[in-house]
């Protein structure tokens, strides 16, 4: 077997253990929330925010100021869902494909390693 059919094998390998691990365990989300609680950000690696919660009191902000914090949230819960979504990938993958998650841009940082405390729907399983 030549190196790119070992290669094409292993893609399909890792392809269904991360299918099934996902079939198992359920998306992965980040979350993350202003210091106040008025902004929340709930997202997926690598997408646009799925949930985008805005207190009563929020809206006094102001919509520039408003803008920029959810912004800012949205920003802080993608690193969150990243950081998720590596670390429950490296336990199915060997080091170099977990190496490549981070030169993607999926960080292995510590979910909640934010200023918001706790920010997370559920850690990888």
């Amino acid at each position: 077997m030549d190196e790119t059919t070992r290669a094409a094998h292993r893609v399909a390998e890792v392809g269904a253990q991360v299918s099934g691990h996902i079939a198992r365990t359920g998306p992965v989300f980040g979350r993350a929330s202003s210091s106040d609680g008025a902004v929340t950000v709930v997202t997926a690696p690598g997408a646009p925010p799925n949930e985008i919660r805005i207190s009563p009191a929020a809206l006094n902000m102001g919509a520039d100021a408003l803008g920029a914090e959810i912004v800012r949230v949205a920003e802080r819960a993608a690193k969150d869902a990243a950081a998720r979504m590596h670390r429950s990938l490296a336990r199915l993958v060997d080091p170099a494909t977990a190496r490549a998650l981070t030169e993607i841009g999926f960080p292995p940082g510590e979910p909640g390693d934010d200023d918001f405390g706790s920010t997370y729907l559920r850690g990888p399983r």
